[in-house]
């Protein structure tokens, strides 16, 4: 029986190549292919937006995790090419809202009644790729720096998931907002919380690794969350993401 400290299987060590065939492998199994999902990501791809969306496995994991909680207000921080707002609102009931905060111009086009900070040269990406699956009526991105436009959201109704996947040195600032907003018993997932290990390495001090060390000490000081960090290895590479439960909402 393995020690709580050894490795439970004694093999070589694994590698990228590996991680992408495992991911791959469980999808077929478990992922039907979805064509929605599909033209999210060439679309992204061809407006030459960055390939750091989810993976499908975790968006498969984050429309879970709505469906479980019976969502009815999600707000995501960071859209990029909508890929995960796609998983998420797919969740919602009818008359449900998603509400996905991104700052960059060439990621969203925004309906005139959703800005809250006016910009110009909108690429229509995400809403492109919300409107082809079908969700425009219950997902909606609202443009600008989020820790502008997160505070002016309403508390009411609260809201029941917020995940946050942005700009790794303000994870801190986005969960004291999250806070504020979501129920008692709601969940708050921040990504990228892991970085190859680097978060837990001394000698890497880089905004983006401080922001997650720093994001640690709040919920550790936070009585009123109970979290995990779950570490993965998939397509994606090797990372992982924080899971909140909060038991007392602000």
């Amino acid at each position: 029986m393995a020690t709580p400290h050894s490795p439970r299987f004694s093999r070589p060590a694994t590698g990228q190549a590996d991680w992408t065939r495992s991911d791959r492998y469980h999808n077929s199994f478990l992922l039907p292919h979805d064509e929605a999902l599909d033209f999210a990501l060439k679309n992204t791809a061809a407006h030459g937006i960055p390939a750091i969306s989810v993976s499908a496995a975790e968006g498969a994991f984050l429309n879970l995790v709505a469906k479980g909680l019976n969502a009815k207000r999600i707000v995501e921080v960071g859209t990029l090419g909508a890929y995960s707002s796609i998983w998420m609102a797919r969740a919602l009931p009818d008359g449900g809202e998603l509400t996905s905060l991104e700052v960059s111009p060439k990621h969203a086009k925004v309906a005139c009644s959703s800005v809250l900070v006016t910009m110009t040269d909108h690429d229509q990406v995400s809403e492109e790729n919300l409107a082809h699956a079908g969700l425009s009526s219950k997902a909606k991105v609202l443009l600008g720096p989020a820790l502008e436009t997160m505070p002016k959201l309403s508390p009411t109704p609260p809201v029941d998931l917020v995940f946050i996947d942005a700009d790794k040195e303000n994870n801190g600032p986005y969960f004291q907002i999250a806070r504020k907003l979501v129920r008692t018993g709601g969940v708050i997932i921040v990504d990228n919380v892991v970085r190859n290990g680097r978060v837990a390495d001394p000698d890497v001090n880089s905004p983006d690794i401080l922001g997650i060390r720093k994001l640690l000490e709040m919920v550790k000081n936070d009585p009123g969350v109970e979290a995990t960090t779950i570490g993965t290895a998939g397509e994606k590479g090797y990372d992982g993401f924080m899971y909140i439960s909060v038991r007392k909402g602000i």
